[in-house]
């Protein structure tokens, strides 16, 4: 039998889907630790963006801060996190929460910054003009605008955490990162790979989920210029193309 044999019938065995070792079960664990660890990151990270990219103050500052949770290795910050808090907290569950929410922050800090800066002055003066209060144009012109940047931080940062989480199995928790790091330890290599294909999948799950939603949240008119920037340059290329036969 061929090694893709070996994993197609480790997942057809009734047995790896049983239990609190089976895959459904391991997969709502990697989903639960993944899910808060998002939601940690974004009450932390979309204030601090939003506020910074509203007053166009702090904001390199900020960014640089935010960014050593990216240059810090996810797995020294999860070392570093164990040696702080130990496995008696949920279950071992804290060292890889501090270390995903390290990982997550970045790219929604710098993404929700950088999109409240593209909102063009013009269109906060004229809201201003128009009698609205400072809070009011924060919440219904710059926030809507600025709404796609931020939500391809959070799509940046939910991926990352997802495929990040695995590494939650070296310090004995569960999720999908126990079929790899149990595979590898008992040289058991269809579950090893069985449980790299199943990260892949959620995590590819996740990237399209989020871009369904990051595009229904885009406001209409934003769509309506994409599309219409793309048909232009389209059809540049396209006289480019004549002039040149």
């Amino acid at each position: 039998m061929t090694f893709i044999g070996e994993v197609i019938q480790w997942f057809l065995n009734g047995s790896h889907w049983q239990g609190d070792g089976g895959i459904p079960h391991r997969t709502l664990e990697h989903i639960e630790l993944s899910a808060v660890s998002m939601l940690a990151a974004m009450a932390i990270a979309l204030p601090v963006g939003i506020v910074i990219g509203h007053f166009g103050r702090g904001g390199t500052l900020a960014i640089n801060i935010s960014n050593v949770g990216r240059a810090l290795p996810s797995f020294a910050l999860l070392v570093i996190a164990f040696e702080l808090f130990g496995l008696g907290a949920f279950n071992g569950a804290i060292p890889p929460f501090v270390a995903l929410v390290a990982l997550g922050i970045p790219p929604i800090v710098t993404n929700s910054y950088l999109g409240m800066r593209e909102v063009d002055a013009d269109i906060r003066e004229a809201a201003k003009g128009m009698g609205m209060r400072a809070r009011l144009v924060l919440w219904r012109v710059e926030l809507p605008i600025a709404l796609p940047f931020i939500m391809a931080g959070i799509r940046t940062s939910a991926v990352n955490i997802v495929a990040t989480a695995t590494l939650a199995a070296l310090v004995a928790w569960g999720g999908l990162g126990r079929f790899i790091v149990d595979g590898l330890g008992q040289q058991e290599y269809p579950m090893l790979y069985a449980g790299a294909i199943l990260v892949g999948l959620l995590s590819l799950i996740v990237e399209f989920s989020l871009a369904g939603v990051q595009r229904l949240v885009t406001p209409a008119g934003l769509r309506t210029s994409k599309s219409i920037q793309k048909e232009e340059a389209l059809g540049t290329s396209f006289d480019s193309a004549a002039v040149l036969a």
